[in-house]
């Protein structure tokens, strides 16, 4: 790709005298001596994917800084002064995390709303993204704001909105935000706030959000027995949880020291996302020390959970988030009906990536299973579809990511870590473990095993690649996996799936987005998918098979066979 000459005039307005000296002399500089950092900067603009504006903090149309967030917050004060025009007290709840500059960006975008008329809620200090959620809605905002890039490494930063339920931007909010952003100029940016539309907000709201997860709890067992070690990674979550664990009854508990003070450098780990082994690495090995029994890590916004268990060798044993979000639903079904609070009309949701253990158990439940693209605003949008009429009881994704109750309305690792450690306490009170509790549930609906392969492609040249790939699987779909037939391709890009053993096709009743889906009479699947909030493309591979207690091993083997030759034959 060539800087064209759109591209030229869009930089050289960055040194105009709309931008401040820093700014001008950077542009300017790179504009004589790095042609290349001037086409990745400018080539595009920042866009709501999955997660929201996510990018490299840096200057440019297509980096995260003070301009291209005031654009983003002109255009959502714009949008929200049209959908509201008879309100005159239209609000926005604003949290931030622990990276650089996240709390700078929150206080510009705190400035650019008061400065178009609207009351601000802003917590005075960092919190976990799942409280902006909940700020949104106890306290009747129209819309909210969280400066967080996630699990993401150092140099990134995002800016995820929601809307008046507490779940993100979906169709048409998202798109009508957007259009009101690229038709605002940076000059009509008003940067200049009125502080006595800033409201600070902090541990009274902290305690309302905790005594709301306390209704969640469906057991006291065992919970004073249980060994806890936990990680914040240098984020938000060490705002809340270990007052949340006092609240729910844990009273041996200890976090890693080293990642406990939140820092937006992540010094400790390479990635600060508990989805990678690395980063739960401190917490294991002080679990292994002080003989716990569960490790919680949580990503820098909190939104995230990844957890460790001992194993029956007595090690500690990572579970994936497939795992976890079997253990989290199967318990919470079989409480609510041993507590006899399922009448029929309940239902979970799950992501189209996630295993179909989750239905299978519901299934058994008289549980409906309610499935959706991948990102939590989508079954935000389903609770809120359903309000009144369906009770949502659970959701989750394989990417560590989970909701209880719908008091929040966005993944929240706060809630999961206290109902995950719950789960244990009443594991090790009955003389069992999470281990065995996930091959009970193996045994009973099916021995599912998940894969995920994540590779990044970065830049300009790194998206031709992913498109590539998506083209490549697109036009030579394969007609076997691991020996097994493919019956169905959905190409969700096309909003189509076809059966190729028979030729029909019919309609995906989902959003159009650019992912590929194959699924063979056996039940394996394997999906392409490229992510909405990171240079990568991701590949998710789903088997399965029946066992029991004596050949569950051997099951187990047999799946991570057919994995790896799914991966052989796939080429990743």
């Amino acid at each position: 790709m060539e800087i064209t000459k759109d591209i030229l005039e869009k930089a050289k307005y960055w040194t105009s005298e709309n931008f401040d000296k820093d700014t001008r002399e950077t542009v300017s500089e790179l504009l004589q001596n790095n042609p290349r950092e001037i086409l990745e900067s400018f080539h595009k603009d920042l866009d709501f994917g999955t997660g929201g504006m996510r990018g490299i903090m840096s200057i440019g149309t297509n980096r995260v800084n003070e301009y291209t967030l005031g654009l983003a917050t002109q255009g959502l004060s714009n949008y929200l002064k049209k959908h509201y025009p008879n309100s005159t007290d239209i609000k926005v709840a604003i949290a931030h995390d622990s990276r650089n500059n996240s709390r700078k960006f929150s206080e510009t975008v705190a400035n650019v709303l008061s400065a178009n008329g609207i009351k601000v809620y802003l917590f005075e200090g960092l919190r976990p993204t799942p409280e902006l959620s909940y700020a949104v809605r106890k306290l009747n905002c129209q819309s909210g704001i969280v400066l967080t890039a996630s699990h993401n490494p150092k140099e990134y930063n995002g800016y995820k909105v929601y809307w008046n339920d507490g779940g993100q931007l979906v169709p048409p909010h998202d798109q009508g935000v957007i259009s009101e952003v690229r038709n605002t100029d940076l000059s009509q940016v008003k940067f200049e706030g009125n502080a006595n539309l800033i409201t600070l907000i902090g541990e009274e709201l902290d305690q309302q959000y905790i005594d709301d997860l306390k209704k969640l709890s469906l057991s006291d067992s065992g919970k004073e027995d249980l060994k806890i070690v936990f990680t914040s990674l240098h984020g938000t979550a060490i705002t809340v949880l270990p007052k949340g664990l006092e609240a729910f009854g844990f009273t041996n508990f200890m976090d890693v020291a080293e990642q406990s003070e939140p820092n937006g450098n992540f010094p400790t780990v390479k990635s600060p996302n508990p989805e990678e082994a690395a980063a739960l690495k401190m917490a294991v090995d002080l679990a292994e020390k002080e003989n716990a029994d569960l490790v919680i890590g949580t990503d820098p916004d909190a939104d995230r959970v990844g957890i460790a268990v001992r194993s029956e060798n007595g090690k500690m044993v990572l579970l994936n988030g497939n795992q976890t979000a079997s253990l989290l639903i199967e318990y919470i079904l079989r409480k609510n009906r041993e507590k006899g609070l399922l009448s029929g009309n309940e239902f979970i949701a799950e992501t189209v990536v996630t295993t179909d253990l989750l239905e299978k158990i519901a299934n058994k439940f008289g549980v409906k299973t309610k499935k959706c693209l991948t990102g939590f605003k989508w079954i935000a949008e389903i609770i809120r579809e359903l309000e009144g009429k369906e009770r949502f009881l659970v959701g989750g994704e394989e990417s560590y990511g989970y909701l209880i109750g719908d008091f929040v309305r966005d993944k929240d690792a706060i809630a999961s870590a206290l109902i995950l450690a719950e789960i244990a306490a009443e594991a090790k009170a009955n003389n069992t473990s999470l281990l065995k509790e996930l091959k009970r549930i193996h045994c009973e609906y099916g021995h599912y095993q998940e894969h995920l392969v994540s590779l990044t492609k970065k830049g300009i040249e790194g998206s031709k690649e992913i498109e590539a790939m998506m083209d490549g699987l697109r036009n030579n779909t394969p007609k076997s996996l691991a020996n097994e037939s493919v019956e169905w391709v959905l190409d969700y890009a096309k909003g189509l799936a076809t059966n190729l053993l028979t030729g029909d096709s019919v309609s995906i009743d989902l959003p159009k987005t650019n992912m590929v889906q194959v699924t063979t009479l056996n039940g394996t699947k394997f999906t392409a998918r490229p992510s909405g909030t990171e240079p990568k493309i991701k590949f998710y591979i789903s088997v399965c098979n029946s066992c029991n207690e004596s050949n569950y091993l051997e099951s187990k083997e047999l799946l991570n066979q057919k994995i790896e030759t799914i991966k052989s034959e796939m080429k990743i």
